[in-house]
């Protein structure tokens, strides 16, 4: 759960695809301006990456008007900014909703697992809940007792820069382990070399990179990731990242003070 400072969400393009095999489409939830992005391939089948609140039925307008089949809901970690349309969209579709395992825990208890607790044993949710998370949800006409645990869920277990392909139809996605933000935070990576984009979530933003200190944030594994993970990614990729304007590997390894120099 992030948001860089200083920044205003702004997708790229709609439907661009560039060199792309993949098409997208991106949805700007109006909680947190989550960047919800549909992938779809030439044939129709299509994914759905982290559905925040408020994007449900603007993705299945888009999914009718363009003829789409939708294969599975995915996140890039399991907070609920990310996450929050996801059983909607999943019971539409029926189709299941896929994250890494090491992030699971937080589709059943998604407010619980944003907060670390007091000394008192009060899990303290006044102080996200019915705060900046409790705020945005009431300006979007929704309250954290509307959320909706997905029914199906499906994981994969990655390490630290591994490398995974999946597949759902004729999508194929790289599923990259990048933890550090959470515990299963990962990126998804769209194309081929030299012709791709990064789905980073609140991995990397545009001249920032995401919180460690929240509940399974790890500022050590984060600083791995950036190193091992993001810093090995072709210069050459298109980044949409969780929140804010889309960006470049090249831009972020040259200008991102968390990665530059």
């Amino acid at each position: 759960m992030d948001r860089p400072s200083g920044t205003t969400p702004s997708p790229p393009p709609d439907d661009a695809s560039g060199a792309l095999a993949m098409t997208l489409h991106v949805v700007v939830a109006p909680v947190f301006g989550t960047n919800c992005t549909v992938v779809s391939a030439p044939s129709g089948d299509c994914v759905v990456v982290d559905p925040g609140a408020g994007t449900a039925d603007d993705v299945a307008a888009h999914v009718a008007s363009a003829g789409l089949v939708p294969r599975a809901v995915l996140a890039t970690h399991g907070h609920v900014d990310h996450t929050w349309d996801a059983a909607a969209l999943a019971d539409r579709f029926d189709v299941p909703v896929v994250l890494h395992v090491a992030d699971a825990y937080r589709l059943a208890d998604p407010f619980g697992s944003l907060e670390h607790g007091s000394p008192t044993g009060d899990r303290g949710e006044r102080s996200l809940v019915s705060g900046p998370l409790g705020a945005a949800l009431a300006a979007a006409g929704a309250r954290p007792g509307d959320y909706r645990e997905p029914a199906r869920v499906e994981t994969f277990d990655l390490a630290a820069g591994e490398d995974g392909a999946l597949r759902w139809g004729d999508v194929v996605l790289h599923a990259v382990g990048a933890p550090g933000h959470t515990e299963g935070s990962t990126l998804y990576l769209v194309g081929e070399p030299g012709a791709g984009l990064v789905l980073s979530g609140d991995v990397l933003f545009t001249g920032s990179v995401g919180r460690t200190d929240l509940p399974g944030g790890d500022g050590a594994m984060m600083a791995r990731t950036l190193r091992d993970v993001v810093g090995r990614l072709d210069p050459a990729w298109d980044v949409l990242p969780g929140h804010g304007p889309a960006t470049t590997v090249a831009r972020e390894l040259a200008t991102n003070p968390f990665l530059a120099g």
